[in-house]
């Protein structure tokens, strides 16, 4: 017999009526999938770039990635703040306000990421000097960024319209777009680089190409009237209030994202000063393979989060305490796992970007000692995502800004002069920030769910 298909308003009442481990793999699934595909744009590009360009090519990569960062914090911002609010809202049964909140904030993050890309090119050679580009790096970065520039409003419209698909259940839809844009951009990568010789700018293209593919899919989905929210065109220009409110809900992740940026202006300014070209490259590729590494676990969050908002907004704190305990479980699972493959094979991985046998052995000691802390990263995501799931923006805030900038960037700048040779200082400042930061989420965690037992019937 043929499945039968839910229709929108049944899908978004599974969030409080279907078991909590067959939700979360409903949600996370297709979450965590399109993360792992989202994350191939740079991936594919490093590989690459790396392979077919150069280590010079793999330095600028990994100066313009936390600049690229910045696209995905003002999509993340205004998708996560309008995803608290709109599943929430679905849980209350206010469906049409939801519909009104999720118009607005396709707009809003249009705006914000069409001011930081036009931004970002009037001041482009400042900006890459700004992040640790030297005068070898700077012609490759400028050939990067100015093209990637060019799909910033995009870019950051896709990543918001996906999480308010997750917010009404949907997170199919989410994978989708993501497989679009970055099969897409897997495809392009070779012919423009190699075949076309465009070198970096032919990565460039390619990952542009591939997010206008992705937007003009998921904007096709909300005005095909497939979505269960509703809204009007004048929906479209959000409120001042409304406005302020998503974004305050959503700062934490636009802290997590912007507090890498600045993470990056300190740790990359710091690595030249100690160290080389190469040394920034090594960081660039590490910083590719642990991205990509992590997505799972943002995923996981991804689909944690409609479950969290929703039931804490009907009030059944047991499927919240249900939902976070089956999270943190797979979380820590998740980042165990790789730990172990980053220290048995660092030199594997690193080879799979690079033919510099220099970078390799370099390299090698560099990514065991980064990811030291990482089994214990898994329980700090989510916990700093389960406080925006709730609309506590304060909290959510301080854990997202945690480990970048109120331990890592200290540590950078301090354990360098107190650890021989300094950049053993410099690698040693990630994972002793990654074990201050899961104690201070911690903290916080073991308050809320003393709270939420208090609640529970």
């Amino acid at each position: 017999m043929k499945k039968q298909k839910l229709s929108a308003s049944e899908r978004t009442n599974l969030l409080g009526t279907q078991s909590i481990g067959r939700l979360l793999i409903r949600l996370s699934g297709p979450a965590i999938t399109g993360m792992l595909v989202q994350s191939m744009y740079n991936l594919v590009d490093t590989i690459f770039v790396g392979k077919g360009v150069g280590t010079l090519a793999l330095a600028a990569l990994a100066v313009c990635f936390p600049i690229q960062m910045l696209l995905l914090a003002v999509g993340k911002t205004v998708g996560i703040g309008a995803a608290s609010i709109i599943s929430r809202r679905l849980g209350a049964g206010r469906e049409e306000e939801a519909g009104r909140i999720a118009g607005g904030s396709f707009f809003l993050a249009a705006l914000l990421g069409f001011l930081i890309s036009v931004s970002g090119l009037i001041f482009i050679e400042p900006v890459l000097r700004l992040f640790g580009a030297s005068s070898g790096i700077m012609p490759y970065g400028r050939d990067y960024l100015s093209i990637i520039l060019l799909g910033g409003t995009f870019f950051a419209v896709t990543v918001c319209s996906n999480d308010i698909t997750r917010s009404e259940g949907n997170a199919k839809v989410a994978m989708i777009s993501m497989f679009v844009g970055a099969g897409i951009n897997t495809i392009l990568d070779p012919i423009f680089i190699f075949a076309l010789g465009m070198g970096i700018r032919g990565a460039a293209v390619a990952t542009v190409i591939g997010q206008l593919s992705a937007f003009f899919w998921i904007t096709r989905y909300f005005f095909s009237g497939k979505s269960h929210l509703k809204f009007d065109w004048k929906h479209l220009i959000p409120g001042l209030d409304q406005s302020l409110k998503v974004l305050q809900i959503g700062s934490p992740s636009f802290a997590r994202i912007v507090g890498g940026s600045l993470m990056a202006i300190v740790v990359n300014n710091t690595i030249m000063y100690y160290g080389c070209e190469v040394h920034l490259a090594v960081l660039g590729v590490a910083n590719r393979i642990l991205t990509f590494a992590l997505m799972p676990i943002f995923g996981l969050v991804q689909g944690l989060q409609p479950v969290v908002g929703y039931n804490y907004g009907a009030g059944y704190f047991n499927r919240v305490k249900k939902a976070l305990k089956y999270a943190i479980f797979s979380a820590t699972a998740l980042s165990g796992t790789y730990w172990l493959l980053f220290e048995l094979a660092p030199g594997f991985m690193l080879g799979l970007f690079s033919n510099d046998e220099n970078l390799i052995s370099e390299g090698t000691g560099i990514l065991r000692i980064l990811v030291l802390m990482m089994p214990a990263v898994g329980f700090q995501v989510i916990g700093a995502g389960t406080f925006q799931a709730l609309g506590k923006a304060g909290i959510a805030f301080v854990l997202s800004i945690s480990r970048q900038v109120l331990f890592l960037i200290p540590l950078a700048l301090l354990l360098p002069r107190a650890i021989s040779p300094p950049l053993s200082g410099v690698w040693s400042a990630f994972p002793s920030a990654d074990l201050l930061a899961v104690c201070v989420t911690a903290i916080f965690f073991i308050r809320e769910m003393r709270k939420m037992k208090s609640l529970a019937p």
